[in-house]
């Protein structure tokens, strides 16, 4: 049931603001204070069916039209991203949790990714190639695929809207949007910002919801015949088997368990500013976050003693005080997780250097807050050096020369992010080549990744797709083969004539 004084939302579907088919409804929360935003539609599979056929009802005039007027709509959602910039980066202060600067960052990126995206409405490219008979033109182009259901988290609750709507749109598809139940009031406003720009009606829907029930509808739908979604590696294997037996297109972005390789000759100054921000940014909720720095002996005591200094002078707090360093977790299941991994950390044997607690002190244990752990001397195949924790911790793993580096850091399950820091160019080299991720930086961070690029890992980080650049059209598209032959007679390739 709703909470009295607090604002009531609804799901956008067919052009139309609707309650939930069942009237029952869920809580936004401020993971700082506990303070409720609003309330949303708790989604069933009756509401998921309705935006479903508004989608594909739509499709049928959306994909005929021209892509370059498509790219203009998302130039104008771009425009409005620009314009709303700072109320947005507001709004995900409180809803999310995070930083001013990260919450702007994040906005960034959808700005970004919708003026990329747009530009694809006059690229697009398909190929064109000789026939081997003569008076015969052939060609490939693009063609959108139908009604794609989005299935986002909260971590990066308007950019990841963007990677997976901009994409979907300009190729001609239509979307139901189910975003993550944690931050719904920022999916909200990203839906109303693109109605306004202009996307006609049933083209974009949002049904609010929990994944075991709107979410698992969608997965299921028989009229859905692609489904992108962003969480974690468990969900994502249960959204594959859901989504077998219609032989859906599957794109997943899964989980990560990045390593910074530090070698003897690094800017050690460099290195650990990059490492406390790919650590400790958005609280280490983020798939690219170093959860592993895999540093050599010579300087392991030196990198440790520079980021124990730096993650104990974080100062924690809500995330839309303008000098937090450290905002909060996204909820109370969080802090439970986290914490747990920290007990597992120090029954393993790893030295517990600093944090390893929940942040209690006078207003934060009004929210959710974990102090930045390290843990030092870590054995590669402890639990918290193998399994995804998602919070502010990062575990320091020593090794004695650049092959054992590269074996530890990949010798995981994951294959998202990695970086190395190093003078010296032959082993960057070699790094690029050797470490088994979608994504490697030299000298810097495992987090940044910026649009035009392919955005995406490797092994159980995802089922092969890409996010970002023109990589992200191959989810949104089916390849047609086009002859055409104006020999006036018939011809017949692969017909042996000798």
């Amino acid at each position: 049931m709703a909470t009295a004084g607090v604002k009531q939302f609804k799901n956008f579907i067919g052009g139309e603001w609707v309650d939930a088919v069942s009237g029952q409804t869920f809580e936004s929360v401020v993971p700082a204070t506990g303070d409720v935003l609003g309330t949303f539609p708790r989604s069933g599979a009756e509401d998921v069916d309705r935006a479903v056929a508004a989608a594909k009802q739509a499709f049928a005039d959306w994909r005929l039209v021209p892509a370059p007027e498509r790219g203009t709509i998302l130039l104008r959602f771009a425009q409005l991203l620009e314009r709303d910039k700072q109320q947005l980066t507001d709004l995900m202060s409180h809803e999310m949790g995070k930083v001013l600067a990260e919450a702007g960052g994040d906005v960034q990126e959808a700005i970004d990714m919708a003026i990329y995206m747009a530009g694809e409405g006059r690229r697009m490219f398909g190929q064109t190639t000789p026939s081997e008979l003569r008076d015969k033109f052939q060609m490939s182009v693009r063609l959108p695929v139908g009604v794609v259901g989005a299935i986002t988290p909260w971590n990066f609750p308007i950019a990841i809207p963007a990677w997976k709507l901009t994409p979907a749109l300009i190729c001609g598809n239509t979307v139901v949007l189910k975003p993550a139940e944690d931050t719904p009031l920022l999916a909200e406003r990203f839906v109303e910002l693109l109605s306004e720009a202009g996307i006609p009606v049933g083209v974009v829907n949002i049904v609010h919801g929990f994944g075991e029930e709107a979410g698992d509808r969608l997965v299921r739908h028989p009229d859905v015949p692609v489904i992108t979604f962003t969480g974690s590696r468990e969900t994502g294997i249960l959204v594959t088997k859901a989504a077998a037996d219609n032989l859906k297109h599957v794109h997943l972005e899964l989980g990560g368990k990045n390593g910074i390789i530090v070698m003897e000759d690094a800017d050690l100054d460099l290195a650990a500013e990059g490492i406390a921000w790919s650590a400790f940014g958005t609280s280490g909720q983020r798939c690219t976050a170093a959860s592993r720095v895999i540093v050599h002996e010579k300087v392991y005591d030196e990198l440790a003693k520079r980021l124990v200094a730096r993650a104990e002078a974080m100062r924690i707090g809500p995330g839309w005080e303008p000098d937090t360093d450290l905002g909060p977790v996204i909820n109370r299941a969080a802090i439970e997780k986290i914490d747990a991994y920290s007990r597992i950390g120090e029954a393993e044997g790893a030295q517990l250097l600093t944090g390893g607690e929940a942040a209690t002190d006078g207003d934060l244990a009004k929210g959710h807050y974990y102090r930045p752990t390290i843990f030092g001397r870590v054995d590669p195949e402890m639990r918290i050096a193998q399994e995804e924790i998602f919070g502010p911790t990062t575990a320091l793993i020593p090794i004695a020369d650049f092959d054992e580096a590269i074996n530890v850091a990949n010798g995981i399950r994951y294959g998202l992010s990695s970086a190395i820091f190093t003078r010296d160019v032959n082993r960057a080299f070699r790094a690029m080549r050797d470490l088994q991720t979608g994504i490697t930086y030299i000298n810097a961070g495992t987090t940044g990744a910026e649009v035009h690029l392919p955005f995406g890992g490797t092994k159980d980080t995802g089922n092969g797709h890409r996010e970002a650049g023109n990589a992200a059209l191959d989810v949104f598209t089916e390849w047609k083969s086009i002859y055409v032959d104006y020999s006036g007679k018939l011809q017949r390739a692969q017909i042996d004539n000798q």
